[in-house]
């Protein structure tokens, strides 16, 4: 399974992505795991997207066969920069290729899992041809992939965070050594300080009682049982709070770039175009649509 290429490498993400966590964490053997995600989310929003433009033509589903990779891929060196900037302003010790590996299987899990919906969104097609229906269920699948792919990209960086690769390397100082007081010279039993021997010597001291300490308990000085303080929970990093801030800002890039690239499926009522006037927004469009289907 570690040794996993190509398409299948997203079985290995799915199956042990502890490992894949420990090989990012180790920055180890990470441009060649990289180059195997990028080719599986090359080749399976490729399949996607010609069942997106297959609702209008062949050549529309061969122009959205290319454009739907490059959303992903336009959208991921636009926000990865910033994603890598926010870490090194917050003391985050991510390299390039770290970060990169850590979006990667994100992006390999949303495309993968857009390609296990292409059946469902195929049976639309033939089933119910209706035009706002199909671009409102291929966008719904594409966000449920999207959310998925996302929990992946939190999940990992909360391990990042416990090997301690978010937050700024802490040197530790070593502690002053407490002074040691000289031993007292021995001085036999029944006698004085002097050496000579003392009739009224004080009796040896008492044996001290055991005082048995309950598990979670600690003594006082006085003797007493007290609770022993709970370790304090350490509050999470800026760089885990950024990330929510990366993903809303991934969003928007992603859903503006959309429009941009737009049409990836292709009006029935329209010639074949490969872009269209950048007018209006995502948003509008998609509360247009839902407006005509209720």
């Amino acid at each position: 399974m570690a040794n996993a290429s190509g398409l299948l490498v997203i079985e290995r993400i799915l199956r042990d992505r502890q490992g894949i966590w420990q090989q990012v964490v180790e920055d180890r053997s990470l441009s060649k795991l990289t180059g195997q995600m990028l080719i599986s989310a090359v080749i399976a929003l490729a399949c996607y997207g010609a069942v997106l433009g297959s609702f209008h033509s062949v050549l529309m589903a061969l122009t959205s066969a290319v454009k739907l990779p490059l959303l992903f891929l336009v959208t991921l060196a636009i926000c990865l920069p910033t994603l890598y900037l926010f870490n090194l302003v917050f003391g985050a010790r991510l390299s390039v290729r770290q970060s990169l590996a850590l979006v990667m299987v994100a992006l390999t899990v949303t495309a993968m899992l857009a390609l296990a919906f292409a059946p469902i969104a195929l049976f639309f097609l033939i089933t119910a041809p209706d035009y706002g229906f199909f671009k409102l269920l291929n966008v719904v699948i594409l966000a449920l992939s999207a959310l998925v792919g996302l929990r992946f990209l939190t999940g990992g960086m909360r391990v990042l965070n416990e090997n301690g690769l978010l937050a700024p390397e802490k040197k530790e100082i070593p502690a002053p050594q407490p002074a040691t007081a000289p031993a007292p010279e021995p001085v036999p039993v029944g006698a004085a300080a002097n050496g000579t021997p003392a009739a009224n010597a004080a009796p040896a001291a008492a044996a001290q009682p055991v005082v048995s300490v309950p598990p979670g308990y600690m003594l006082t000085p006085i003797g007493q049982q007290r609770p022993a303080p709970q370790p304090v929970r350490q509050p999470a990093p800026p760089s885990m709070t950024l990330l929510y801030v990366w993903i809303l800002l991934f969003g928007f890039v992603g859903t503006q770039l959309a429009w941009t690239l737009r049409p990836f499926f292709g009006s029935p009522g329209m010639k074949f175009s490969l872009y269209r006037d950048i007018d209006g927004n995502f948003y509008a469009e998609i509360l247009r649509t839902l407006s005509h289907l209720f």
